[in-house]
């Protein structure tokens, strides 16, 4: 089955009021990012002037460099991540930012995107809603894009994304074929309707990505899956040794679905921290 694909310029703000029904909120994980998140907030808020974005969350990793003060100043709905479902103890990294963010969610449909990129246009919003809110039967998004790699004033246009085309993209297409049709697979901008969201685990760290995009593919299948161009994301890149860590992430997360479906039983257990399903928690309650 074809994933299904668009770009960005078929959602117009026009075309995204006219089909919006549903209310959405923007979320963002952050954690010292004080030099782009004044700029992507302003796009955000500045949608939420046009009525196609009704909630904007930036949640705060207690950063050192004014950007909780930054988001609030300019009217963003700011959280720490240490304050929300504290019962879990310490915050454990961006996809339990992510999770917990959305406890203090109220949208109907939730886009989370990443806080340290570049040159933000309204289009990484707008590609993600408007796919879930033009498209019928269309659950979830993901962005994809090119990413220069730039070292100081070195720029390689296709360099970046080490770890998706060297271990997430093989990873998929040798277990989960049809999740190997996305081309950003570890891409931040991702948007569902929060009641698919609240159904699946949370990754604490790096594995997130992942984890998330094969949970989401085992409950609702591919039909349900797209994918939105987004041009062009540039982003502070990694240093090799954290790019190690992200790698051992993904391939944790992945192995850990894998001896769930009963198709990694003879390799040693891994440990992956995972917050629960936001749903079992209030049925639980």
């Amino acid at each position: 089955m074809t994933l299904a694909t668009f770009h960005h310029r078929e959602f117009p703000l026009s075309r995204i009021r006219e089909a919006k029904r549903e209310t959405v909120t923007v979320c963002l994980p952050a954690r010292d990012v004080a030099t782009t998140i004044g700029p992507i907030l302003e796009v955000v808020l500045g949608l939420r002037d046009e009525g196609v974005v009704d909630q904007v969350l930036v949640i705060d990793a207690a950063s050192a460099d004014g950007t909780a003060a930054l988001a609030e100043g300019l009217g963003a709905e700011v959280h720490q991540e240490a304050d929300l479902m504290p019962e879990f103890g310490p915050a454990l990294g961006k996809g339990d930012a992510m999770w917990r963010g959305l406890s203090v969610a109220r949208g109907d449909i939730v886009a989370y995107v990443d806080a340290d990129s570049e040159s933000f246009g309204d289009h990484y919003v707008r590609g993600l809603v408007g796919a879930l809110v033009c498209e019928p039967g269309i659950e979830f998004v993901k962005g994809f894009y090119r990413r220069p790699f730039k070292l100081g004033d070195q720029v390689d246009d296709q360099g970046g994304g080490r770890v998706t085309e060297l271990t997430a993209r093989p990873l998929l297409a040798m277990f989960w074929p049809e999740l190997a049709q996305m081309r950003q697979p570890l891409a931040g901008e991702v948007a569902a309707r929060r009641r698919l969201f609240e159904r699946i685990p949370f990754a604490t760290g790096y594995a997130i990505e992942t984890t998330m995009l094969i949970d989401v593919y085992r409950l609702v299948g591919i039909d349900a899956l797209a994918q939105v161009d987004l041009v062009v994301r540039q982003n502070r890149h990694q240093p090799l040794a954290a790019l190690n860590r992200m790698a051992s992430s993904v391939l944790e997360g992945a192995a850990t679905r894998l001896r769930q479906d009963g198709r990694l039983a003879t390799l040693p257990e891994v440990e992956l921290d995972e917050r629960p399903p936001l749903a079992s928690l209030r049925m639980a309650a």
